[in-house]
Formats: structure tokens, sequence, C-alpha cells
């Protein structure tokens, strides 16, 4: 079938959606021209009415071409004035953009977005909220103008937010980012479904890519898509003060219409389980619920890496200094709570209320880089080194148990291919040439040696079908009242 769709109906199909989308470029620019706030504000005059319609119906066409022979709606969409952000998940496809263009909802897109020629100017047409990466208070700004426009009772357009903030495959719903709940007002949560034979929609960061997508959904005869309108969540008291109550229970609400499980983990949990970086995690790792740990304690993901400058700096002028509860807490700048408590449990080893804060300077190091191992490693050796330079195979075994999130691991293979003088002690020069020229050290020095299949390691990283680990699957998830997993036991 792709065979002969390639030759016959694929360049028919990509010809009449390219077509259908140079034809609405001219209304969308003379209708974004000399548009300012204060006119956007404004209800529609009759003739950007009479543009809405048009580009509505160009861009239906455009989806007809791809496939999309009808879309199913369920449910009604909510005024502006009821509901001005729609909560939009699983997000799964850039074939997700059907919604949007069906609404003309405003987006919160990337600032570069707008001077992708003929696409930046349908973009800007619809409103967005641009975000910006060069500006470090972009995401502060970015909240502010979702909550501006919010609270605006109606006056402007309602704002589609897909709060998974990233592509899964929908077997489950990851954990929302609060920003489209921060504002406190109703919203209203948006499900989508593709319920097609063969599934060619699914766009995530591991299987195929966009042309690959975009090619076997316009080689299949039909596609479908359901949108379905859920009534409006009216937060409580409770929820607007608390933006994650109130994401995590308007995903509950969407999760059970989808009839799916969700997960606590993250994209950048998966992205850690994931890394590929020379050393890959195990399977019973700890380092994805120290992972939540960081998350929940308020460590910024955009501040994590001066975070980790600032805690290096601390634990080396402590040296082998171990400290407490209380110890870690003042180290921190947080004050002991119960997440500060699991967070010292996962690294209590012999659970004598003492920690080796080195430890956790090395896993937070993986959790902000875990791609890159031997910068981790590297900072590791400063934190362990004598004052020659040098660290001894013990050593090396605490600092490859923490990178990895293991409790028991054997380094001796390791250390004395590293050690080719037999001198007892490496350096991290030493270390990087080896590594250099072994790259795939890990597999060949620690894995096939003493964690094989049955440890799990050999199949931690592979992943279900259109790329959500395996160790995300809802079946999988973590019982909140299982005790915590120490690093070491």
């Amino acid at each position: 079938q792709i065979a002969f769709m390639t030759l016959t109906l694929f360049p028919i199909r990509l010809f009449f959606a390219a077509f259908m989308m140079l034809l609405a470029w001219p209304f969308a620019f003379i209708a974004s021209m000399g548009s300012d706030e204060q006119e956007l504000e404004k209800p529609l005059s009759w003739w950007r009415k009479i543009v809405d319609i048009l580009l509505k119906a160009i861009m239906r066409m455009m989806w007809l071409a791809g496939g999309f022979h009808w879309i199913s709606v369920k449910g009604r969409r909510a005024l502006p004035a009821e509901a001005a952000i729609l909560t939009v998940a699983p997000h799964s496809s850039y074939f997700d953009a059907i919604p949007v263009t069906m609404t003309f909802a405003s987006i919160v897109m990337k600032a570069e977005s707008k001077d992708i020629p003929v696409w930046g100017t349908l973009i800007k047409y619809i409103r967005p909220v641009f975000v910006s990466r060069s500006d470090q208070d972009s995401r502060r700004r970015t909240v502010e103008e979702i909550k501006r426009r919010a609270q605006s009772d109606g006056k402007w357009p309602q704002i589609m937010i897909f709060p998974e903030g990233t592509c899964t495959n929908r077997s489950c719903l990851i954990t929302f980012k609060p920003g489209a709940f921060i504002p406190g007002v109703p919203v209203q949560p948006v499900v989508l479904r593709y319920p097609n034979k063969l599934d060619t929609i699914t766009w995530t960061w591991q299987g195929p890519g966009a042309l690959e997508i975009l090619w076997l959904t316009l080689c299949q005869f039909h596609n479908s898509v359901e949108i379905e309108f859920l009534p409006v969540y009216i937060p409580s008291e409770e929820e607007r003060k608390n933006p994650v109550l109130y994401a995590n229970n308007v995903r509950r609400v969407m999760a059970e219409a989808l009839g799916v499980s969700v997960t606590d983990y993250t994209f950048e949990d998966c992205q850690l389980a994931l890394a590929e970086g020379q050393l890959r995690l195990p399977s019973d790792t700890c380092l994805l619920e120290f992972a939540k740990l960081v998350r929940s304690l308020g460590l910024k993901p955009e501040t994590l890496e001066d975070d980790l400058d600032k805690y290096a700096a601390s634990a080396m002028k402590m040296k082998k200094e171990k400290v407490n509860l209380k110890e870690f807490s003042a180290y921190l700048e947080f004050p002991v709570s119960h997440l500060l408590e699991s967070m010292f449990a996962l690294f209590d080893e012999n659970e004598n209320g003492i920690i080796d804060i080195r430890e956790f300077v090395i896993a937070l190091s993986v959790v902000c880089k875990p791609s890159k191992t031997l910068e981790t490693i590297q900072l590791a050796f400063q934190l362990y080194q004598s004052e020659n330079g040098t660290i001894t195979e013990e050593d090396l075994a605490h600092i490859l148990k923490t990178a990895m999130g293991v409790s028991q691991i054997n380094v001796t293979h390791l250390f004395r291919a590293v050690d080719e003088e037999e001198k007892g002690e490496i350096t991290y020069d030493d270390f990087y040439r080896f590594a250099e020229l072994h790259p795939h050290f890990a597999e060949d020095y620690l894995y096939a040696d003493q964690m094989g299949a049955e440890s799990g390691l050999e199949t931690s990283s592979l992943s279900a079908p259109n790329g959500i680990c395996t160790d995300f699957s809802p079946e999988n998830a973590e019982d909140k009242n299982k005790p915590l997993q120490k690093k070491l036991n």
C-alpha cells in the first residue's frame, strides 16, 4: 500500500496541502497588518470575521488533503469568558495542530517561529504568546502574559496549551507543567484521540522522524481524529493557590476521560533514563526518584547548573566530611521537611544518620547533564582526588555507584584497564584517555561482567514503540507508598 500510495496519491496530497497553506498566507498577512494590542482586545470587525471563516475553511481543506476526511468533535467548546484557557492532551504529534486551526485559539510558541516563511505569518495571525530562548526572563514573562490574557474577561482569544510540554505515545499522561494553571482561572480540558488501525501519527523523540511521519500518514487512505471538549473545570480556592495541585487534578479528569493512567514522571525523567551518555542507567536506579525529589524541592531546571556549581564548590571545601540531616538542610539552604528527609535517605547508606555530600553532588550532575558522562566523572574526580590528583579503586567504585544510582558495582576490571602502570591509583587524565580509546567502556568493562540480563540492565535502554521508555509505563509506575530505594543498602 505504501509503495502504491507513494507513487500515486502521496504527491497529489502533498501538493494540495502545500497549495492550501500558500493560499491561506495572503489572507493571514493582510489581516495581521497593523494590528496592535488595543485592536486585538476589541471584538473582531466584520471583515476579520470573514477572514476567520475563510482561513478555517482553507485549513480544513488542507487537513482533508492529508486524509482527515472527517473530524469527530464531541462536547461544546466554552466561550472565552467561561474558560480563557484550553488545556489539550495527550500531545503526541504535529497533527495536534488540527484543533488549533479549527478554533484559531492562541498558542504558546517559540519566538523564532514567526520568522518561518508562510508558516510564521499564519502563526502570527492567531496572536500567540511568544517565548524567547535568548531571554533569561522568558518563563516569567510568558506566565505573566498568559495570566494577563486569561484575566481579561474574554477580551483576548482563548489560549490553547499542551501542558505535557512534549510529545508522548498516548499510553499515559505525564506530569503537567503548571504554566496553564498559575493564573488560577477556569480551564476547559480538551482530549485528543487518533483511533486509527495503524498509528502513523505519533511523533516522539525516539522513532520515526517528522518527514517519515508525514509521508506515512499521507499514504493512509483515511486518518481519524477525535476532539472532545470536556466540561469547564473551575478551580477551588486551594487549587488557585497551588498550581501544581490544580494541574494534577485536571490531569486526573483528562486521564479518566481517555481511559489511561497517569505517571508522575516527566519528559526530563525519560531523557535521563534514555540518555546517550557512556553510562546508561540501569532499570533499578534510584536516580529517577532523586530527580523527582529535586523537582519537588523547587530546584528549577533552568538554574540547576548554577546550583550544581555552588554545591560542588561547597563540597570541595568540606572534602570527606559527612553531614547529618540538619547540616544537609543548611548545605542546601532548604528547611527540614519530608521531601528533604526522603532525599537524605537515598544517600544514607548505612542508615546511621550521616551522608557523604559528594554523592549528592555527583547525582545532581547526572540529573543536570544526563548525556555528558565525562563531565560528571571529571567533577567526581575533583571531589575525591588526593593532593596529587589521583583516586583509588575504592573511590572509583563510589563515583560510579553514585553516577548510576545502584547499590553495588564491581569496578576492578575497569580500574585495572585504566591503571596500565599498576600504580594502584589513577588521574582523570588517565581515565579520559582510556574513555577516548574505549567509548563503550561501560558496556565492555562494567555491564558485561557483573550486571547482565538478570539485573535488568540489558533491558534498561529499551523503549516501547514510539519512544516512551518501558520504565515509565503505567504498569511499572512506582507506588508512592513503597519505601524509597536507597543507593546503598
